[in-house]
């Protein structure tokens, strides 16, 4: 794959003006993403496997979006099925289907490098800190304790995350998809004061992979809502139901069986997961 102008990771400000998605859009933003003339503008070229930023145009309308191509994906052993763009794509599906709109809209299409995931390019707020470290042992008002952190060669701090709604909801629909890799350079807060997550190529596995750094609420009780949306989840996942065909394009018949079987377990258990000891719970590098 010939490489495209180097982009440094999470900047745009190099890039040609392009208008962005309108608030009230003529062209739906998964049709602009699906149907619209994509045009790469660099790459990250610190990410693990090709990220492209590129302008996506349709019928007077554009955006910038992130292009994931197939090609560019590096083999992973304990996800011999499938690719990443299509588990990216199932996590959209799946975030769409909870009603919290918790990832960007993504598709699965046709590129200038072959078939990968496209999705709706988020400028985060760089002002909202969703994660921290404090030097106390408590979280405070308004944090969730995640554990200790190494700060230094002899010296260690409490790493914390917001307790926010969103995050609560996002740690949830991780715990659905089986997020192997949460990391606090995945969460976006966007100005308006949505949260949006990124970067669900290591999910769905019919193992338990949960590693994240929203273990803040680990073995509380789920919310009402959260019961709610995994009660319709439950439903929506019987086999034959439009979500389940939809999904079937994407994931394996196994892997498939396995995500009916996370909510049954959470709801069942009515609490947050719990690290299992048995591997890392947070992954690494953790940003």
């Amino acid at each position: 794959m010939p490489a495209p102008e180097r982009i440094p990771a999470g900047s745009m400000t190099d890039l040609p003006s392009v208008p962005t998605v309108p608030k009230a859009p003529t062209v739906p933003v998964v049709d602009l993403l699906a149907e619209g003339e994509l045009t790469v503008r660099g790459q990250v070229r610190e990410a693990s496997n090709a990220v492209l930023h590129c302008s996506v145009a349709h019928e007077g309308e554009a955006a910038f979006c992130v292009y994931k191509p197939v090609a560019g994906e590096r083999p992973l052993w304990d996800f011999p099925d499938g690719t990443l763009a299509q588990r990216e794509v199932a996590a959209y599906v799946l975030s769409e289907e909870t009603g919290w709109g918790l990832v960007p809209p993504t598709v699965l299409r046709e590129g200038p490098y072959g078939e990968g995931m496209v999705q709706l390019w988020i400028e985060a707020d760089p002002g909202v800190n969703l994660l921290a470290l404090t030097e106390g042992e408590e979280a405070g008002e308004g944090w969730k304790a995640v554990g200790p952190a190494q700060v230094g060669e002899d010296r260690t701090a409490l790493l914390v995350h917001a307790d926010s709604p969103d995050l609560r909801r996002l740690a949830v629909l991780d715990a659905v998809i089986n997020n192997g890799d949460r990391k606090g350079g995945h969460l976006l807060p966007a100005p308006d004061g949505r949260l949006y997550a990124i970067d669900h190529g290591v999910t769905f596995n019919v193992d338990d992979k949960l590693r994240t750094l929203l273990w803040g609420w680990a073995g509380e009780e789920l919310t009402a809502e959260a019961t709610e949306v995994l009660d319709r989840l439950d439903a929506s996942l019987a086999p034959g139901t439009p979500l389940t065909t939809r999904l079937a394009e994407l994931l394996t018949p196994a892997e498939v069986d396995a995500l009916r079987g996370r909510v049954t377990r959470l709801l069942t258990t009515g609490r947050h997961p719990e690290p299992s000891g048995q591997w890392p719970a947070i992954p690494w590098p953790p940003v």
